[in-house]
């Protein structure tokens, strides 16, 4: 095999991964599953007792499945517009994302040493945490995107 075909069949397999979108109708199955996550973390939190850590755990996981199925659902018309404008919104998700989570530490622990005066200590954002509102402003920024386009 030469190098030439090499490079193709790479070059080939990258832009299958890059493009990769789930069908539109996956955007309805995202929100339903975002629903019934956020509706099953009421339920959880005011109605059940006991020990529910693992159910919290479970919800907070499919609540970051849907938005994940949001995200990579695609449009009805979708176009190199949209494409790009998908594009921009990971990139800014990204970038808030960082600064979220490398300046949010350090504001909790101002607050809380501020309201309580014992000291509290610094504590370290969840992966839960930073993967939820780097998705939120990924979702925000690409329909604010393209309702102003």
């Amino acid at each position: 095999m030469n190098t030439e075909k090499l490079i193709n069949c790479e070059r080939n397999r990258f832009n299958k991964i890059i493009k990769f979108r789930l069908p539109h109708r996956f955007m309805s199955i995202g929100v339903a599953i975002v629903v019934l996550s956020i509706v099953m973390m009421f339920v959880r939190a005011f109605i059940m007792d006991g020990e529910t850590e693992w159910l919290k755990q479970l919800l907070q996981k499919t609540l970051l499945v849907g938005m994940l199925i949001m995200s990579m659902s695609k449009d009805k018309i979708e176009d190199e517009m949209t494409i790009s404008l998908r594009g921009q919104s990971y990139a800014v998700a990204f970038i808030v994302g960082v600064i979220y989570a490398l300046i949010m530490p350090y504001v909790e622990f101002g607050v809380s040493n501020a309201v309580n005066s014992g000291g509290e200590a610094y504590k370290d954002l969840g992966d839960f945490q930073v993967l939820l509102f780097m998705l939120m402003i990924q979702l925000m920024f690409y329909h604010n995107l393209k309702r102003f386009r």
